[in-house]
């Protein structure tokens, strides 16, 4: 084989490698190969809509024998470009009483340029507290209705300097999310193996609900164990204080250790550039095989009570991907294309909105896109969004647990208000101190308890207990219900290869 042929069978293989050049240089006066991305980085391509990963290269001239072109190097741009999340978990407790609070935490996740963790799992960021913003007087109203007097602040933090593992400092630009107190890893229901396709309407109403009751055990299950965990665990103590200071109706603000935030980058950074053999990017734009499960970001947020069917969905690859030998078949920020195949909004009467999403397509470095068929298999939401995902991927909002024993337990003591004890035939007018107690927690919390102790009224425990019953009953059966958000740069996996035809439909 000619050593031009040779050239472009490698150029072929990494997809940006140049032609070899026709005329011979001197062999002292060759260049080397990844001489130009080093002496002055190139930057990335410009493509449109378009992912670019390796600089173009210069031409080069391959003097060696055939099986050398395995070993010949390819320069490659090291950069983590503008809009890049860093998922940072904070290390202790940071107070909300003035801007400028320091606030420190590490990256949870290493962060990729091309195939290389620029920014590595454990590296330091400390920022500070930049805003926080006054109570609005509706939300002040209803925390004071419910017998809290210090309620929670909006703010701001930014992180502006990065330490890597080695020592390095960084400072950095940002722009961060709301963080999440909890954090928790959804998965996808689990498949029934050998289910057999059922056609008629009541067939599949009954499936549903025995995937219903099945899943509802299953979250039952997993919270008796975490609840039981928790109790296990060291720092109950630390625990019960917090519980009691959360019940106080003047309180201190926190962000609390574990509070996890994404910060994105508002500039780019620049970790210079590196080299692969041609043998490690011979594989390179391969489609993954089917089974694979990816890694990738969210790029912009879809929530089901403004999506439609049909709307366009964004991911990029957070981690490169790998075949079973190790050659690099996508590097990270590859892009994944889908669309949006169901949205039902939340409602009234407490009915709460739904959200499925698939991907179709995979753009490959150089730009070709592929077909490709994909479902969520797994994601990290806040806890508070209330959300789990079926054994198609779909997200669905969920509601809590004790809604009935809650709501049930406020109406109860509103009914026990409204019939003070009669002793002999003598009404009380001061009513049982445990039902004044119980009727002002049910309205106003412990603030509303104190003052059904010492106000020794039973009009008081029963205006109480009224409000606390009305407004369960309206909050868990009678309000909006809630709607499914998938936050932008919210971490998901996606399985490929899995497909199900009764819901891919165009």
């Amino acid at each position: 084989m000619s050593r031009f042929a040779l050239a472009s069978v490698t150029a072929a293989a990494v997809l940006f490698m140049a032609p070899a050049s026709r005329a011979q240089l001197p062999r002292e006066e060759a260049p080397k190969v990844g001489q130009r991305s080093l002496d002055t980085p190139c930057s990335l391509m410009p493509g449109g809509d378009r992912l670019r990963f390796v600089c173009p290269l210069p031409a080069v001239t391959f003097e060696e024998a055939e099986d050398s072109l395995s070993a010949s190097e390819v320069p490659i741009v090291l950069k983590l470009p503008e809009a890049t999340p860093l998922r940072i978990t904070i290390d202790g407790q940071t107070r909300i009483a003035h801007v400028g609070e320091a606030i420190r935490g590490h990256v949870v996740e290493s962060v990729f340029a091309f195939d290389e963790p620029v920014v590595p799992a454990g590296s330091i960021a400390t920022g500070r507290v930049t805003a926080i913003a006054p109570v609005p007087k509706l939300r002040r109203i209803r925390a004071y209705a419910s017998g809290n007097f210090s309620p929670f602040h909006q703010y701001a933090v930014t992180f502006d300097e990065l330490t890597l593992p080695d020592g390095t400092l960084l400072p950095i630009n940002t722009t961060v999310a709301p963080g999440a107190a909890e954090v928790v890893h959804l998965v996808a229901g689990p498949k029934d193996e050998g289910q057999i396709e059922q056609r008629g309407v009541a067939a599949r109403a009954t499936s549903a609900a025995k995937q219903e009751v099945k899943e509802r055990v299953h979250e039952a299950s997993a919270t008796a164990h975490q609840a039981a965990a928790q109790i296990r665990s060291p720092g109950r103590m630390h625990r019960l204080k917090q519980f009691f200071a959360r019940q106080s109706p003047y309180r201190r603000q926190y962000v609390t250790e574990g509070t996890r935030f994404s910060a994105t980058l508002n500039e780019e950074l620049d970790f210079g550039a590196g080299t692969r053999t041609t043998e490690q990017l011979a594989a390179l734009g391969t489609v993954p095989p089917l089974d694979t499960v990816l890694h990738a970001r969210l790029v912009m947020e879809v929530s089901s009570a403004t999506a439609e069917r049909g709307n366009p969905v964004f991911a990029q690859l957070t981690e490169p991907l790998y075949s079973l030998d190790h050659r690099l078949l996508l590097p990270a920020d590859s892009r994944l294309i889908g669309r949006v195949l169901e949205a039902k909004p939340a409602r009234h009467l407490h009915r709460n909105g739904e959200l499925r999403i698939i991907f179709e397509q995979i753009e490959l470095p150089g730009g070709a896109v592929e077909p490709v068929q994909g479902t969520l298999e797994g994601m990290e939401v806040n806890r508070a969004a209330h959300l789990r995902l079926d054994e198609e991927g779909g997200a669905h909002a969920t509601d809590s647990k004790t809604r009935y024993l809650s709501t049930g337990v406020a109406l109860l003591l509103a009914a026990v208000a409204a019939h003070p004890d009669v002793d002999h035939g003598t009404v009380d007018q001061t009513g049982d101190p445990a039902v004044r107690a119980g009727a002002g927690a049910s309205g106003f919390g412990l603030a509303g308890t104190l003052i059904g102790l010492l106000a020794k009224s039973s009009a008081v425990s029963i205006v109480f207990s009224a409000y606390g019953a009305t407004a369960s009953v309206y909050t868990n059966f009678l309000s909006r219900g809630r709607n499914v958000v998938l936050p932008k740069n919210a971490p998901l996996e996606i399985g490929l290869g899995t497909s199900h035809p009764s819901r891919v439909k165009h």
